[in-house]
């Protein structure tokens, strides 16, 4: 398991928000709700256990519909979870109990190694599989393989380097947000450099 600096967690607290089923955030994202639980990537069973006795029976019946759809199938779907509102205490609740130990556990297959870094690097890293998932497959991949790459010798100065270039995906697509976590985990990774 990955542990997490209270500066990680405030970092994919705050590039993350506080996700309403209404408000679908674009790209490739599911409906997404609480701390970056994305109902496109998740399964029925995943989200029902993960937010049974957090939302109403009828919550949950209403967001299966969400599950495995993603971009504009997700996007036509989001006016029609106008009434259910997210509060912070569920989603801190799934995000520290259920989120953050399935992208611990998918951070460790992306990165093999990962656990041995500093602590402010293996949130680092933790926040970029969050966002990007952990396939190093195709050519907007790159820089996913350098990093495992660098994982394996602990080099923290090619990990910080290699998300900076990541960026070249979203620079002029209108993707600010992304630019700015990808230097905010690039920061928090050179942070642990002594």
């Amino acid at each position: 398991m990955i542990n997490l600096s209270s500066r990680a967690i405030a970092l994919i607290r705050e590039a993350e928000g506080l996700n309403q089923p209404s408000r679908w955030p674009g790209g490739r994202s599911g409906i997404t709700l609480g701390i970056g639980y994305d109902l496109g990537y998740a399964t029925i069973d995943q989200f029902e256990s993960d937010w049974g006795g957090i939302l109403s029976p009828e919550e949950l019946k209403l967001l299966k519909g969400a599950v495995g759809r993603i971009g504009e199938k997700a996007h036509k779907l989001a006016a029609k979870y106008n009434e259910i509102k997210i509060i912070a205490e569920q989603a801190d609740k799934v995000f520290i109990s259920r989120t953050l130990p399935l992208y611990s556990l998918r951070t460790i297959q992306a990165f093999p190694g990962v656990e041995e870094l500093p602590l402010d690097a293996q949130g680092a890293l933790l926040s970029l599989v969050m966002n990007r998932g952990g396939s190093m497959e195709g050519p907007r991949r790159k820089e996913m393989v350098a990093i495992r790459s660098a994982v394996h010798i602990k080099d923290l100065k090619k990990i910080a380097k290699q998300l900076r270039k990541m960026k070249r995906l979203w620079v002029d697509k209108g993707q600010d947000g992304l630019l700015r976590r990808r230097d905010a985990e690039a920061d928090l990774v050179e942070s642990a450099i002594s």
